[in-house]
């Protein structure tokens, strides 16, 4: 469940920033990158402070993967 969630959030901060980008404000870009940096960070790492957030709001993973 919180790599459903984890990518799903990536997926919306990344759509926006690139959104708001176009239409309002080039600066708006670092919206989209910055869960871009993240989702490399956490290739190499395997850690995400979004897991860890996840972890203290309660929401279990059921190991879950790309492959079901």
């Amino acid at each position: 469940m919180k790599v459903r969630i984890a990518h799903a959030f990536a997926g919306i901060l990344i759509l926006t920033g690139l959104l708001l980008g176009v239409y309002v404000n080039q600066n708006w870009l670092w919206l989209a990158a910055i869960p871009g940096i993240n989702l490399l960070q956490n290739s190499m790492t395997n850690w995400c402070l979004l897991y860890v957030i996840l972890d203290k709001l309660g929401i279990k993973d059921k190991e879950e993967n790309c492959s079901k």
